[in-house]
């Protein structure tokens, strides 16, 4: 039986005014085969995932407009953003211009004159009926399909003000009007919305920067040497441009020609730029400080680093932690239960002889002060700003699940090689024999080493490579797993284990045989070198620890989580590394098969447990571990199989994502503590007619803009990496 792979599609939603809006669309959308979606308030997108032969992207937009909302697929969506703003600013001018008067003249008695009331009803009535028009037909579409939303408690509040004030004004010569709370409430409440948009559109800056700062043009050059500017769209793999200094890299691709430093702080938040030269990979949308490079591309359009990136911040935003489906279930009934405690109010307060005046305005304030907005804000702001803000600081959220996860774990496992080590054999020591000179030694058999592909080999050659011009070598020859061989400037010279020495009768002396033993014991690889037919010199190689290793243990340690190395590499070696950067629990001689095992073995102890990998050997391990997070210049399996992406590589921004992490989820809970806060306070004090409706339009408003500007605080994080 053939299985069709599922699509995914971001479908644009306009028409919902709050999260039981998204409840509802969500549940339209879900109930359709082969379809799972999640709808965002906030962002105002479901995302979608399909089975191609169950659905298609037209049957997803009749779905949403079948439940009374605007949908339209992606490509025939324009930036429509800011015209809805200016839109939403417009009415909101009107009705504050014509709701002032109408609230003095209806406050101040001095100012009152005869009639004045049909002017108040002249000025109320467009701000309720044009202003207002957004709430009224969506509260229209919501009735059409026998639901409620927070526009039915606007629209139903705001409509039963004026035509009771425009009954009592033709018919009941001398009654109370409540034209003042008609306009004023509808006033407040397009404030609210406006702030809301204003909010939400700053939330999402950081999505909307990571899609305009890549290149726009690229300098393709030919196998003669001629430039010629080309779009960036008709970049493709295996072409060479040209970068020169103070310009983008147009796409992802290799260094062929130059050397110079790029500034990748756009990807990866660290502000100092790394030095690249031929055979280095570089990123597109980087920027170019120095001299000029050709580069080759290798990933162009969607498959670029800045591409992934927008997409897993996008993917995050558009997601629910577990909180938020909570708020949303509450949200989806609570507008029926506050229509029926509305119609409850009028009723009690008219049975108990408090007449039409109290009872009518208990009844509005309850409609009026229920309305869930900031319920439905609550979650998706937050995760608005943080996941944006991570992606500004090279720190990439997969979804919103995580933020739970990184509250729990109480254990973090780091890989050794590549995560807390650098991932490559550098020298770092030259120990010469009794009158000869580490830098003579280091040129000689630096030279030598250039020869050959081994990594021990390659460490040494690089360092005497950057210490001056290497000679050539001659009758070069290798013996895998013991040295090499060659003739240098007439020496005839030899490099590798001290038993490949011995086999040509060399034998190290006392110095250089404590110095073997020395390496050997802090877990480094020896290599001894001689000449015409004499020991002269130890090379002592290794995969060296991160400068920033040790703070970032120190970090992670402050967080409350125990630090656990854990390496294939043998005791001794991993030993070594845990001493110099703190650590003080060990697993070593792990297979790469293992690794999942041995956190599942820490899981079973009770441990909840967070991974630090980059390798591909260290998927099932980020998959197995509560929370993975993977060092972005690591492997794209380890990416995948991750909850976090440390773009850097720095492992102090495992700590800065773990903080940022949390302070989202403090931040959502204390925007959801403040709605729920809000509405449990608010509608048994309207009920009791203790709130007046145009106090609670504005505290409803407020409610709001409070969740998102508490949100937006998490701009300012700053991380410590």
């Amino acid at each position: 039986m053939t299985t069709t792979t599922p699509e995914r599609l971001e479908l644009p939603i306009e028409g919902m005014s709050c999260a039981s809006c998204a409840a509802r669309v969500e549940r339209s959308l879900n109930r359709l085969e082969g379809v799972t979606a999640s709808v965002n308030h906030a962002t105002e997108k479901a995302a979608v995932e399909y089975d191609p032969s169950l659905a298609n992207p037209e049957l997803l937009v009749d779905t949403v407009e079948q439940a009374g909302y605007s949908a339209r697929l992606p490509e025939d969506v324009p930036n429509e953003a800011e015209d809805r703003n200016a839109g939403l600013r417009t009415r909101l001018v009107v009705a504050s211009v014509l709701s002032v008067p109408v609230l003095v003249l209806s406050m101040v008695s001095a100012l009152e004159f005869a009639h004045w009331q049909w002017l108040a009803l002249a000025l109320a009535t467009p701000v309720v009926l044009w202003a207002g028009r957004p709430f009224h037909v969506a509260a229209w579409k919501s009735l059409r399909h026998r639901t409620a939303t927070m526009d039915t408690l606007v629209s139903l509040g705001t409509l039963t003000a004026w035509s009771w004030s425009v009954v009592a004004l033709v018919f009941l010569d001398g009654a109370d009007t409540y034209l003042e709370v008609a306009s004023v409430v509808t006033a407040f409440v397009l404030a609210g919305r406006y702030l809301e948009a204003r909010a939400k559109h700053a939330a999402g800056a950081a999505l909307r920067a990571l899609a305009e700062v890549g290149a726009k043009e690229a300098a393709l050059v030919d196998l003669d040497g001629h430039e010629r500017r080309v779009p960036i769209d008709h970049v493709a793999v295996g072409d060479r441009f040209v970068v020169r200094p103070g310009e983008k890299i147009a796409t992802d691709g290799v260094v062929v020609e130059g050397r110079s430093a790029v500034d990748q702080s756009l990807l990866t938040g660290e502000s100092v730029p790394i030095e690249v030269a031929p055979g280095d990979r570089v990123a597109g949308a980087t920027v170019n400080v120095g001299g000029r490079l050709v580069v080759e591309a290798e990933r162009v359009g969607a498959d670029t680093a800045l591409a992934q990136i927008a997409r897993l911040v996008a993917a995050a935003q558009s997601g629910k932690a577990p909180v938020q489906r909570l708020a949303d279930r509450v949200s989806g009934i609570f507008v029926p239960i506050v229509i029926v405690l509305a119609a409850a109010t009028l009723a009690y307060w008219l049975v108990t002889g408090s007449g039409w005046t109290f009872a009518f305005s208990a009844a509005v304030a309850v409609l009026i002060v229920a309305c869930p907005c900031a319920l439905g804000l609550a979650t998706p702001t937050a995760l608005l700003v943080g996941t944006g803000r991570g992606a500004q600081l090279g720190i990439l959220i997969k979804g919103p699940e995580v933020l739970e996860s990184t509250r729990l774990v109480d254990t973090i496992v780091l890989d050794k090689t590549g995560t807390v080590t650098r991932g490559s054999m550098s020298l770092v020591e030259v120990v010469g024999a009794d009158g000869v000179e580490p830098a003579e030694a280091l040129r000689i058999v630096g030279a030598l080493e250039q020869a050959s592909e081994h990594p021990v080999a390659r460490a040494i050659a690089d360092a005497a490579r950057g210490d001056g011009r290497m000679s050539a070598v001659e009758a070069f020859a290798n013996r895998e797993g013991m040295g090499v061989e060659g003739v240098v400037d007439t020496h005839a010279v030899v490099a590798g284990r001290p038993a490949f020495l011995a086999e040509r009768g060399v034998v190290l002396g006392a110095d250089l045989g404590a110095a073997v033993a020395a390496a050997q014991a802090e877990g480094r690889t020896a290599v001894a070198a001689a000449w015409d037919g004499e020991a002269r010199a130890v090379f002592v190689v290794a995969d060296t620890v991160k400068p920033s290793s040790a703070d970032a243990v120190a970090e992670l340690r402050g967080l409350g989580l125990r630090p656990v190395l854990l390496t294939g590499d043998n005791e001794v070696a991993a030993r070594a590394v845990a001493r110099e950067v703190g650590i003080d629990d060990v697993i070593a001689d792990v297979l790469p098969a293992g690794k999942a095992a041995t956190i599942a073995e820490l899981q079973g102890r009770g441990a909840t447990v967070a991974m630090v990998g980059d390798g591909v050997n260290d998927a099932p391990a980020l998959a197995q571990a509560d929370l993975g997070l993977a060092i972005g210049t690591g492997t794209d399996v380890a990416i995948e199989a991750s909850d976090l992406t440390l773009v850097s590589g720095d492992l102090r921004a495992a700590a800065d994502a773990i903080r940022l992490s949390r302070r989202t989820l403090a931040t959502i809970k204390g925007n959801l503590f403040w709605a729920f806060a809000y509405n449990v306070a608010a509608l048994p004090l309207a009920a009791a007619g203790y709130l007046n409706p145009l106090i609670a339009g504005g505290a409803m408003a407020l409610s709001s803009v409070f969740v998102v500007s508490n949100s937006l605080r998490l701009r300012r994080f700053r991380g410590r990496g």
